[in-house]
């Protein structure tokens, strides 16, 4: 995913940004409507199916109250069957848009390679989440991380090997950071993360846990070692920076790292 921000229910309805979210272990796109061969072959228990898989609870909602009154006019008499009969593919019709107008939301929001959010998406995500953070005084830290040496891992290994990179970078950063914080792909090499400041330590924590997921990648890989350059800056609710301002910084921040230690992508073999 979708996954659910706690913060979500403090929005405020203009402020509310669409509850669909990449899911970062898998492919969300489970579902393919298309495949069933008649809409009147299946019970509408499968439209609901469906509908969860998709992790749309407001459709699965939906579809389940049809469902009980579609139930409801099967056990009355048989003049009122007429109505459930032609009840079937309405609701097959209306679920199967929904989720079509889910996929291409999902699609333009997500990076298909490691379903992290793209940076279409993570601007949008992030410029709402620093707005419920003005509102409800809470700091925030912006993560912006380049991937050490890719060029080389694409050259010495191939670009297939460079993609698997990228998503095992992706991996790492799932275990680290929450499902409420906002991780995204960028493109190339570069991601971002945007994580709500619990302590004035949840840097460093941040910090030292990423490091700790990237050894743990690089145990199960000999040939190469993957590492991040990493800038951060602190969003203060009350002086308030815009999104840009703060990637600005992280920006300069990763860079400086990146100097400090820019050294060849030397093989482990």
């Amino acid at each position: 995913m979708p996954t659910r921000n706690p913060q979500a229910d403090k929005m405020q309805e203009g402020d509310r940004f669409p509850t669909y979210s990449p899911n970062r272990s898998f492919n969300r796109r489970t579902v393919s409507i298309d495949q069933r061969k008649h809409p009147f072959e299946k019970e509408l228990e499968e439209a609901l199916s469906s509908a969860l898989l998709a992790a749309d609870n407001e459709l699965g909602q939906i579809v389940h109250e049809v469902d009980e009154l579609s139930r409801a006019l099967k056990a009355k008499a048989p003049d009122e069957q007429s109505l459930r009969v032609a009840a079937h593919p309405a609701v097959w019709s209306a679920v199967k848009q929904a989720l079509l107008d889910r996929e291409l939301r999902y699609l333009a929001l997500t990076d298909d390679l490691t379903c992290l959010y793209n940076r279409r998406g993570f601007f949008a995500a992030a410029t709402q989440q620093l707005k419920m953070a003005r509102r409800n005084a809470q700091s925030m830290l912006l993560l912006f991380c380049d991937l050490d040496n890719f060029k080389r891992i694409n050259d010495c290994y191939g670009h297939r090997e460079g993609d698997l990179a990228l998503v095992r970078i992706a991996d790492a950063l799932g275990e680290v950071f929450r499902d409420s914080d906002i991780v995204a792909r960028l493109g190339g090499d570069e991601f971002a993360i945007l994580a709500l400041e619990v302590s004035k330590e949840s840097q460093e924590v941040m910090l030292r846990r990423l490091e700790k997921s990237l050894e743990k990648s690089n145990a199960t890989e000999p040939r190469y070692e993957l590492s991040l350059s990493v800038g951060v800056a602190r969003f203060d609710p009350q002086c308030a920076a815009s999104l840009g301002e703060l990637m600005a910084l992280a920006d300069r921040a990763m860079y400086e790292k990146k100097r400090s230690r820019l050294q060849p992508c030397t093989s482990r073999t």
